[in-house]
Protein backbone atom coordinates (compact mmCIF):
# COMPACT_ATOMS: atom_id res chain seq x y z
CA UNK A 1 0.00 0.00 0.00
CA UNK A 2 1.53 3.64 -0.79
CA UNK A 3 0.99 5.89 1.89
CA UNK A 4 1.84 9.66 1.90
CA UNK A 5 2.70 10.67 5.21
CA UNK A 6 3.12 14.21 6.74
CA UNK A 7 4.99 15.41 9.87
CA UNK A 8 4.87 18.80 11.27
CA UNK A 9 5.02 18.25 15.47
CA UNK A 10 7.68 20.51 15.98
CA UNK A 11 9.95 22.74 14.04
CA UNK A 12 10.82 20.45 10.61
CA UNK A 13 8.66 19.95 7.82
CA UNK A 14 8.62 16.16 6.81
CA UNK A 15 6.75 14.03 3.85
CA UNK A 16 6.78 10.97 2.60
CA UNK A 17 6.25 8.55 0.48
CA UNK A 18 6.30 4.42 1.75
CA UNK A 19 5.29 1.25 -0.04
CA UNK A 20 4.37 0.73 4.28
CA UNK A 21 3.30 -3.41 2.63
CA UNK A 22 6.89 -4.17 2.35
CA UNK A 23 8.18 -1.56 4.06
CA UNK A 24 10.15 0.37 1.34
CA UNK A 25 10.97 3.99 1.68
CA UNK A 26 10.41 5.81 -1.84
CA UNK A 27 11.62 8.85 -0.68
CA UNK A 28 11.71 11.03 2.79
CA UNK A 29 11.98 14.34 2.40
CA UNK A 30 12.72 17.28 5.57
CA UNK A 31 12.55 20.66 5.50
CA UNK A 32 14.65 22.35 8.46
CA UNK A 33 13.61 25.36 10.47
CA UNK A 34 17.14 25.73 12.35
CA UNK A 35 17.74 28.91 10.60
CA UNK A 36 14.64 30.33 11.98
CA UNK A 37 15.01 29.38 15.32
CA UNK A 38 18.61 29.98 16.46
CA UNK A 39 18.66 33.15 16.72
CA UNK A 40 16.54 32.91 19.67
CA UNK A 41 18.29 29.70 21.05
CA UNK A 42 15.13 27.61 20.84
CA UNK A 43 11.74 27.08 19.33
CA UNK A 44 9.46 29.94 18.69
CA UNK A 45 6.20 28.35 18.34
CA UNK A 46 4.41 31.00 16.40
CA UNK A 47 7.66 31.18 13.72
CA UNK A 48 7.40 27.74 13.57
CA UNK A 49 3.35 27.21 12.62
CA UNK A 50 4.04 29.89 9.93
CA UNK A 51 7.15 28.26 8.51
CA UNK A 52 5.18 24.74 8.07
CA UNK A 53 2.31 26.75 5.99
CA UNK A 54 4.73 27.75 3.55
CA UNK A 55 6.52 24.75 3.39
CA UNK A 56 3.90 21.69 3.57
CA UNK A 57 2.94 21.88 -0.21
CA UNK A 58 6.04 21.91 -1.65
CA UNK A 59 7.52 19.13 0.53
CA UNK A 60 4.75 16.73 -0.15
CA UNK A 61 5.43 17.84 -4.12
CA UNK A 62 8.69 17.08 -3.51
CA UNK A 63 8.12 13.60 -1.94
CA UNK A 64 5.73 12.70 -4.72
CA UNK A 65 8.37 13.65 -7.22
CA UNK A 66 11.60 11.51 -5.23
CA UNK A 67 9.08 8.56 -5.15
CA UNK A 68 8.13 8.65 -8.69
CA UNK A 69 4.69 8.73 -8.06
CA UNK A 70 1.68 11.21 -8.69
CA UNK A 71 -1.77 11.49 -6.10
CA UNK A 72 -2.83 8.55 -8.08
CA UNK A 73 -0.84 6.51 -7.30
CA UNK A 74 -1.27 7.02 -3.32
CA UNK A 75 -3.91 4.74 -1.34
CA UNK A 76 -3.62 6.18 2.42
CA UNK A 77 -2.68 9.33 3.65
CA UNK A 78 -1.64 9.55 7.51
CA UNK A 79 -0.20 12.69 8.83
CA UNK A 80 0.62 13.11 12.61
CA UNK A 81 -1.88 13.88 15.31
CA UNK A 82 -0.02 14.86 18.39
CA UNK A 83 1.52 15.27 20.85
CA UNK A 84 3.83 18.21 19.72
CA UNK A 85 2.94 22.49 19.19
CA UNK A 86 -0.46 22.70 18.35
CA UNK A 87 0.00 25.28 15.93
CA UNK A 88 2.56 23.59 13.67
CA UNK A 89 0.38 19.76 14.07
CA UNK A 90 -2.99 21.60 12.87
CA UNK A 91 -1.21 22.48 9.73
CA UNK A 92 -0.07 18.94 8.78
CA UNK A 93 -2.58 17.41 9.69
CA UNK A 94 -5.15 19.48 8.11
CA UNK A 95 -3.51 19.46 5.02
CA UNK A 96 -3.56 15.86 4.93
CA UNK A 97 -7.12 15.46 5.74
CA UNK A 98 -8.42 18.34 3.24
CA UNK A 99 -6.01 15.76 0.66
CA UNK A 100 -8.09 12.96 1.59
CA UNK A 101 -11.53 14.31 2.04
CA UNK A 102 -10.54 16.22 -1.74
CA UNK A 103 -8.95 12.62 -3.53
CA UNK A 104 -11.09 10.42 -1.47
CA UNK A 105 -8.73 8.46 0.44
CA UNK A 106 -9.02 6.79 4.02
CA UNK A 107 -6.64 8.79 6.50
CA UNK A 108 -5.20 8.46 9.99
CA UNK A 109 -4.06 10.18 12.65
CA UNK A 110 -0.68 9.21 13.95
CA UNK A 111 0.99 9.91 17.29
CA UNK A 112 4.51 10.47 16.96
CA UNK A 113 5.71 8.48 19.86
CA UNK A 114 4.04 5.52 17.92
CA UNK A 115 6.12 6.75 14.67
CA UNK A 116 9.25 6.71 16.82
CA UNK A 117 8.50 3.06 18.74
CA UNK A 118 8.09 1.68 15.26
CA UNK A 119 10.53 3.44 13.10
CA UNK A 120 13.26 0.26 13.83
CA UNK A 121 10.52 -1.52 11.92
CA UNK A 122 11.99 0.20 8.71
CA UNK A 123 15.65 -1.11 8.74
CA UNK A 124 16.18 -4.30 7.39
CA UNK A 125 17.41 -5.94 10.47
CA UNK A 126 14.53 -5.59 12.66
CA UNK A 127 12.75 -6.80 16.04
CA UNK A 128 10.28 -8.78 16.80
CA UNK A 129 7.41 -7.84 19.05
CA UNK A 130 7.36 -8.09 22.26
CA UNK A 131 10.80 -5.56 22.75
CA UNK A 132 11.84 -2.76 25.03
CA UNK A 133 11.98 0.81 23.76
CA UNK A 134 13.60 4.09 24.97
CA UNK A 135 12.58 6.95 23.13
CA UNK A 136 14.85 9.59 23.96
CA UNK A 137 14.42 13.29 22.13
CA UNK A 138 13.90 17.35 22.78
CA UNK A 139 10.85 16.88 24.09
CA UNK A 140 10.16 13.26 25.58
CA UNK A 141 12.20 10.79 27.49
CA UNK A 142 10.45 7.42 27.89
CA UNK A 143 10.31 3.57 28.30
CA UNK A 144 8.06 1.91 26.53
CA UNK A 145 6.84 -2.11 26.34
CA UNK A 146 6.15 -2.79 22.94
CA UNK A 147 3.83 -5.83 22.41
CA UNK A 148 2.71 -5.21 18.46
CA UNK A 149 2.85 -1.99 16.14
CA UNK A 150 -0.08 -0.61 17.86
CA UNK A 151 0.29 -1.66 21.21
CA UNK A 152 2.70 0.83 23.44
CA UNK A 153 2.81 0.27 27.54
CA UNK A 154 4.65 2.82 29.51
CA UNK A 155 7.46 1.65 31.78
CA UNK A 156 8.27 5.09 33.04
CA UNK A 157 9.33 8.65 31.56
CA UNK A 158 11.12 12.12 33.12
CA UNK A 159 9.74 13.73 36.14
CA UNK A 160 11.37 17.15 34.38
CA UNK A 161 13.22 18.12 31.27
CA UNK A 162 13.71 15.40 28.17
CA UNK A 163 17.15 14.87 27.46
CA UNK A 164 17.34 16.76 24.34
CA UNK A 165 15.61 19.48 26.09
CA UNK A 166 18.44 19.54 28.85
CA UNK A 167 21.41 19.00 25.87
CA UNK A 168 19.55 22.40 24.49
CA UNK A 169 19.54 24.12 27.38
CA UNK A 170 23.19 23.36 28.13
CA UNK A 171 24.28 24.69 25.28
CA UNK A 172 22.62 27.59 25.74
CA UNK A 173 24.21 28.03 28.95
CA UNK A 174 27.79 27.40 27.32
CA UNK A 175 27.04 29.58 24.30
CA UNK A 176 26.60 27.24 21.53
CA UNK A 177 23.68 27.75 20.03
CA UNK A 178 21.02 25.94 18.80
CA UNK A 179 20.57 22.74 18.54
CA UNK A 180 22.48 22.02 20.84
CA UNK A 181 22.56 18.24 21.00
CA UNK A 182 25.04 17.39 17.88
CA UNK A 183 27.38 20.46 19.31
CA UNK A 184 27.52 19.08 23.11
CA UNK A 185 28.04 16.01 21.24
CA UNK A 186 31.16 17.05 18.89
CA UNK A 187 32.85 19.15 22.06
CA UNK A 188 32.61 15.79 24.11
CA UNK A 189 34.40 13.96 21.90
CA UNK A 190 37.50 15.98 22.77
CA UNK A 191 37.16 16.74 26.65
CA UNK A 192 37.25 14.27 29.58
CA UNK A 193 34.03 12.51 30.60
CA UNK A 194 35.33 12.48 34.29
CA UNK A 195 36.47 15.93 35.22
CA UNK A 196 32.90 17.13 36.71
CA UNK A 197 31.41 14.80 39.06
CA UNK A 198 28.05 15.62 37.89
CA UNK A 199 25.00 13.91 39.70
CA UNK A 200 23.12 10.75 38.58
CA UNK A 201 18.95 11.08 39.06
CA UNK A 202 18.27 7.28 39.75
CA UNK A 203 15.42 8.46 41.90
CA UNK A 204 13.51 5.10 43.32
CA UNK A 205 15.94 1.93 43.53
CA UNK A 206 12.89 0.64 41.31
CA UNK A 207 12.02 3.76 39.35
CA UNK A 208 12.28 3.46 35.46
CA UNK A 209 11.43 7.51 35.83
CA UNK A 210 14.30 9.73 35.00
CA UNK A 211 14.95 13.59 35.99
CA UNK A 212 17.71 15.60 34.57
CA UNK A 213 16.54 18.59 35.97
CA UNK A 214 19.64 18.06 39.35
CA UNK A 215 21.82 17.66 36.37
CA UNK A 216 20.93 20.87 34.56
CA UNK A 217 21.31 22.99 37.96
CA UNK A 218 24.70 21.43 38.71
CA UNK A 219 26.42 22.28 35.24
CA UNK A 220 25.36 25.51 35.28
CA UNK A 221 26.71 25.65 39.02
CA UNK A 222 30.02 24.20 37.62
CA UNK A 223 30.02 26.70 34.66
CA UNK A 224 29.46 29.95 37.02
CA UNK A 225 32.38 28.58 39.12
CA UNK A 226 34.65 27.98 36.55
CA UNK A 227 33.61 31.73 35.12
CA UNK A 228 34.45 33.06 38.28
CA UNK A 229 38.34 31.70 37.55
CA UNK A 230 38.43 33.16 34.47
CA UNK A 231 38.31 29.95 32.31
CA UNK A 232 35.45 27.75 31.63
CA UNK A 233 36.42 23.99 30.22
CA UNK A 234 33.56 23.69 27.64
CA UNK A 235 34.97 20.48 26.66
CA UNK A 236 35.10 18.78 29.85
CA UNK A 237 32.02 20.01 30.49
CA UNK A 238 30.26 18.76 27.65
CA UNK A 239 31.59 15.52 28.09
CA UNK A 240 30.74 15.09 31.76
CA UNK A 241 27.32 15.83 30.99
CA UNK A 242 26.50 13.76 28.05
CA UNK A 243 28.25 11.00 30.35
CA UNK A 244 25.82 11.96 32.97
CA UNK A 245 23.05 11.41 30.97
CA UNK A 246 24.00 8.35 29.07
CA UNK A 247 24.67 6.29 31.98
CA UNK A 248 21.36 7.04 33.54
CA UNK A 249 19.61 6.37 30.08
CA UNK A 250 21.37 2.80 29.13
CA UNK A 251 20.79 1.55 33.09
CA UNK A 252 17.58 2.30 33.23
CA UNK A 253 16.76 0.98 30.03
CA UNK A 254 18.40 -2.97 30.24
CA UNK A 255 16.78 -2.57 33.57
CA UNK A 256 13.22 -2.30 31.82
CA UNK A 257 14.17 -5.09 29.65
CA UNK A 258 15.41 -7.37 32.57
CA UNK A 259 12.25 -6.69 34.30
CA UNK A 260 10.22 -7.26 31.44
CA UNK A 261 12.12 -10.41 30.56
CA UNK A 262 12.61 -9.01 27.12
CA UNK A 263 15.30 -10.23 24.77
CA UNK A 264 15.50 -7.21 22.37
CA UNK A 265 16.04 -3.23 23.33
CA UNK A 266 15.13 -0.67 20.74
CA UNK A 267 16.27 2.92 20.59
CA UNK A 268 14.65 5.85 19.04
CA UNK A 269 13.82 9.80 19.00
CA UNK A 270 16.46 12.21 18.13
CA UNK A 271 18.75 11.88 20.70
CA UNK A 272 19.11 8.56 19.53
CA UNK A 273 21.76 9.96 16.88
CA UNK A 274 24.01 10.43 19.32
CA UNK A 275 26.83 8.17 19.21
CA UNK A 276 27.90 8.43 22.53
CA UNK A 277 24.50 6.85 23.49
CA UNK A 278 24.49 4.12 20.76
CA UNK A 279 27.80 2.97 21.06
CA UNK A 280 27.46 2.53 25.08
CA UNK A 281 23.41 1.26 24.37
CA UNK A 282 25.00 -1.65 21.88
CA UNK A 283 27.77 -2.76 24.44
CA UNK A 284 25.70 -2.93 27.81
CA UNK A 285 23.14 -4.72 25.60
CA UNK A 286 25.43 -7.27 24.44
CA UNK A 287 27.33 -7.74 28.00
CA UNK A 288 23.60 -8.98 29.18
CA UNK A 289 22.90 -10.51 25.92
CA UNK A 290 20.09 -8.43 24.99
CA UNK A 291 19.81 -7.91 20.52
CA UNK A 292 20.22 -4.07 19.90
CA UNK A 293 18.06 -2.51 17.40
CA UNK A 294 18.04 1.42 16.68
CA UNK A 295 16.79 3.01 13.53
CA UNK A 296 19.36 5.00 10.52
CA UNK A 297 20.01 8.57 12.33
CA UNK A 298 17.94 9.87 9.51
CA UNK A 299 14.95 7.75 11.24
CA UNK A 300 16.34 8.92 14.20
CA UNK A 301 14.63 12.65 14.38
CA UNK A 302 11.07 13.57 13.17
CA UNK A 303 10.79 12.59 9.45
CA UNK A 304 7.53 11.56 7.87
CA UNK A 305 8.38 7.63 6.69
CA UNK A 306 7.53 6.48 10.42
CA UNK A 307 4.93 8.30 10.22
CA UNK A 308 3.75 6.35 7.30
CA UNK A 309 4.41 3.33 8.86
CA UNK A 310 2.53 3.88 11.86
CA UNK A 311 -0.47 5.43 10.02
CA UNK A 312 -0.09 2.06 8.20
CA UNK A 313 -0.77 0.03 11.16
CA UNK A 314 -3.46 2.40 12.74
CA UNK A 315 -5.38 1.92 9.47
CA UNK A 316 -5.16 -2.01 9.03
CA UNK A 317 -6.48 -1.58 13.45
CA UNK A 318 -9.49 0.20 11.86
CA UNK A 319 -8.65 3.81 13.18
CA UNK A 320 -9.24 6.52 10.52
CA UNK A 321 -8.93 10.51 11.16
CA UNK A 322 -12.59 12.20 10.13
CA UNK A 323 -12.68 15.28 9.27
CA UNK A 324 -13.94 16.57 12.46
CA UNK A 325 -10.35 14.75 13.90
CA UNK A 326 -8.65 17.15 15.82
CA UNK A 327 -4.78 17.23 16.87
CA UNK A 328 -3.44 17.14 20.73
CA UNK A 329 -0.56 18.47 22.60
CA UNK A 330 0.09 15.65 24.66
CA UNK A 331 0.09 11.97 23.84
CA UNK A 332 -2.02 9.64 25.79
CA UNK A 333 1.09 7.47 25.15
CA UNK A 334 3.21 9.29 27.89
Amino acid sequence: MLTLAIESSCDDTAAAVVDTGLRRVLSNSISSQNEVHTPFGGIVPELASRRHIEAVQPVVSRALHEAGVTLDDIELIAATQGPGLVGSLLVGFTFAKALALVRGLPCVGVDHLAGHLLSCLLEEEMPEFPYTALIVSGGTTALFRVDSPTSFTRLGRTRDDAAGEAFDKVAKMLGLGYPGGPIIAELADKGNAKAFQFPRAWLDKTSLDFSFSGLKTAVRNAVEAAAQEGMVPIHDICASFQEAVVEVLVHKTIAAARANRHEQVVLGGGVAANACLRSRMQAECERAGIRFFLPSPIFCTDNAAMIALAGYHAYLAGNLAGPDSDAYSRSPLH
